[in-house]
């Protein structure tokens, strides 16, 4: 056999082998086979709907990514309009499905949302990514089908669409286009967003300002790069630096001595919502009072009318945390119950998404007042996180480069060979005179860059489906009969919770939030009823009964059950039939067994 036979000879052999795995599905995966894809891929082959995962967009362009997904699914994903932005967008929440295993409404449901800051602009990524990654491997993943099979999704893309979109199409730096874009009175003088940042050099970008005043200055360059300035410490000997920093791009529009201190809206939806609210004095951006923005509000009606949502996530930016509430120290301690299951799912996130922190907003952040996440819980009793996506020690993972000003160039040269700053450039400012502009762009900091943005997206969405696998799944896992005297019979029925999630959180019970969940009983065939009932108090002493008071066949369980929790209940019966037992609850699937009485 010669060289370029034995060649052919050793290629025919790779591709007739079998395949070093199997798809979730179970198919055996072979080289050749173009669907096959590798475990690594989001859909673990080649997906039905390819999207790139290395950019972010518009809104428009959100929503005809989730509208493929629609089309291409059309019985699992639909979308309804809540409302419309103050700027006239539509506010789009998708409802993901298996229609197969009942309707949306009789499943606990997970919320997920992104950009209730314009500039966040990842989290509606991250939102669509979760949605495509449960439906390309929809029938392709067993633990997906299960998922899908027990419980449903509620997806709004952007919380703050007008934000976003200025975000794409206007001048910014990387922390502007946070508000929404309501004309907003800020510096209270009468006028609204009449001083914003101006983009004086025309290139899209709200850079930085410096002077050169030579001896008169606060810094000097960094002899080693001449982008950074380095502040000269105060001094006895009278010692200046020959620059000074003017602070953002820009002018005094208004003429009031000061520049851009009034720029487009000026409100925050993360701090309007009904959770330990406070007026504008105390908490910025909160608006005249709690909802009074119609995005917040329109989402707040949502979840109010969907009682079965039981799990939710926000996405912001930046910083690498996994947040939950309380949002200031006056609101107290979470109960213990709960504590214990936020703990459970936040450090498996820190698990998931490496250089991510689970913290707690007022003790490792700062207070919030009138968050989202905290309305959530707090007012709603739904487990709830505020994941801030990206951190920028994602850059360089070993450590060796941080944050400072240094570090930022050295990333910004070696892996984005330099494309994230803008070099400085002279600029005739009529104030000011002769000034340099220049810095970052908009889109370094505050999102990742192109190359880390699908993993990213991936992390947080299998995030996301951690904890939805951990909401509500009730069965009934035992019913038994015994005699009594007096020709009377006991039915003990055990129901059991096997998630993390109890059916109602403890917050829920404490509050009298939402409605209790019922344990009931109804006579199927006979003449069975019910003398009495009783929560069996002791595994072993079938006479330690927590007897019920009121109606014995339709009890209320305030409580519901806890997290991998059970409770027994003994029905006492007369006569001889058959009977339907059932629980039900507002964050859970119904479960019902009917139980013949001999």
């Amino acid at each position: 056999m010669g060289p370029s036979q034995l060649s052919l000879f050793i290629a025919a052999s790779l591709f007739a082998l079998p395949a070093l795995g199997q798809d979730p599905s179970g198919a055996t995966i072979t080289h050749g086979d173009s669907d096959a894809g590798f475990p690594g891929l989001g859909a673990g082959r080649a997906p039905l709907i390819e999207i790139p995962w290395n950019r972010l967009s518009p809104p428009e362009k959100l929503y005809e990514d989730l509208d493929r997904l629609a089309a291409q699914w059309p019985t699992m994903l639909s979308y309804e309009v809540l409302g419309e932005s103050i700027g006239g967008i539509e506010m789009r929440v998708y409802t993901l499905n298996n229609p197969a295993t009942g309707p949306a409404s009789s499943k606990p449901a997970m919320w997920i949302d992104g950009n209730i800051h314009g500039n966040e602009v990842q989290g509606g990524e991250a939102v669509v990514y979760t949605a495509w990654y449960l439906l390309e491997n929809f029938t392709h993943n067993a633990r997906v089908d299960d998922l899908l099979s027990r419980s449903s999704f509620y997806m709004l893309p952007m919380v703050n669409p007008d934000g976003r979109a200025s975000w794409f199409a206007d001048a910014h730096n990387p922390h502007s286009s946070r508000t929404g874009i309501k004309p907003t009175d800020n510096d209270r003088d009468g006028l609204f967003d009449e001083d914003s940042p101006d983009d004086l050099d025309g290139d899209g970008q709200i850079l930085q300002m410096r002077k050169y005043v030579p001896g008169e200055g606060t810094h000097n360059l960094d002899p080693e790069d001449p982008r950074i300035l380095i502040p000269v410490s105060a001094n006895d000997l009278g010692v200046k630096g020959d620059w000074v920093m003017l602070g953002t791009e820009g002018i005094d529009n208004d003429g009031d001595g000061s520049t851009n201190e009034d720029g487009v809206g000026g409100y925050d939806m993360n701090r309007s919502w009904p959770a330990m609210w406070m007026p504008e004095h105390i908490q910025f951006g909160a608006g005249p009072y709690p909802l009074f923005w119609p995005e917040t509000n329109c989402i707040a009606k949502f979840l109010i009318s969907h009682p079965n949502v039981a799990s939710f996530q926000s996405f912001h930016n930046n910083g690498g945390m996994i947040l939950r509430g309380p949002g200031a120290e006056s609101f107290g301690e979470y109960p213990r119950a709960d504590v214990r299951v936020y703990d459970e799912i936040g450090r498996d996130g820190e698990g998931l998404l490496p250089f991510y922190s689970y913290m707690i907003l007022w003790k490792d952040l700062y207070s919030v007042y009138g968050g989202e996440v905290n309305f959530a819980y707090e007012t709603l009793g739904i487990m709830s996180f505020t994941n801030e996506l990206w951190n920028s020690a994602r850059m360089n993972p070993d450590g060796r480069k941080g944050e400072s000003s240094e570090d930022r160039h050295w990333s910004d040269d070696h892996l984005l060979m330099g494309a994230g700053f803008v070099d400085w450039h002279p600029f005739d400012h009529p104030l000011y005179g002769e000034v340099e502009i220049g810095g970052f762009r908009k889109d370094v900091g505050r999102v990742p860059p192109t190359f880390l943005i699908e993993e990213m997206l991936h992390r947080n969405a299998l995030f996301c489906i951690r904890h939805a696998e951990a909401m509500p799944d009730v069965r009934i896992r035992k019913t038994e009969v015994s005699d009594l005297p007096g020709g009377l019979f006991a039915l003990d029925v055990t129901f059991e919770n096997l998630r993390e999630i109890p059916t109602r959180t403890a917050l829920a019970s404490q509050k009298g939030i939402g409605v209790p969940d019922r344990l009931s009983i109804e006579t199927k065939k006979g003449k069975t009823e019910v003398v009495s009932a009783g929560f069996r108090l002791d595994k072993w002493r079938d006479q330690l009964l927590d007897l019920v008071e009121g109606n014995p066949a339709s009890i209320p369980l305030e409580d519901g059950i806890g997290s991998r929790g059970e409770v027994t209940l003994r029905w006492i019966l007369s006569g001889k039939g058959s009977v339907e037992v059932s629980w039900k609850g507002e964050k859970g699937i119904d479960v019902s067994e009917v139980v013949t009485i001999k």
